[in-house]
């Protein structure tokens, strides 16, 4: 099964609010997802992002494909040098 990190749409007109997670390729944006593992906030200043790095590492690992949003986040916060770090020290 190939697994996307994305964003699942939350929150009310013109006030998103967005929940990081991992779900099926094939499921649609809201749909069923397998695990959460933050969120972003893009309306609060300033910004809010949380993501639990080890949720989101181990599914990086495991092969996850990071949708290009989800990888700005990931470098924003500094999960996306762990992640090349890791890889490299293999």
């Amino acid at each position: 099964m190939a697994t996307k990190i994305r964003l699942k749409r939350m929150g009310a007109k013109k006030a998103p609010f967005y929940r990081l997670v991992v779900a099926d390729s094939r499921s649609p944006r809201d749909g069923k997802v397998i695990e959460e593992i933050g969120y972003y906030n893009p309306v609060k200043n300033p910004v809010e992002i949380k993501i639990e790095e080890d949720k989101a590492l181990n599914w990086l690992k495991t092969g996850a494909q990071p949708s290009e949003t989800v990888r700005a986040l990931l470098k924003k916060v500094g999960v996306w040098q762990k992640f090349i770090a890791l890889r490299q020290a293999k």
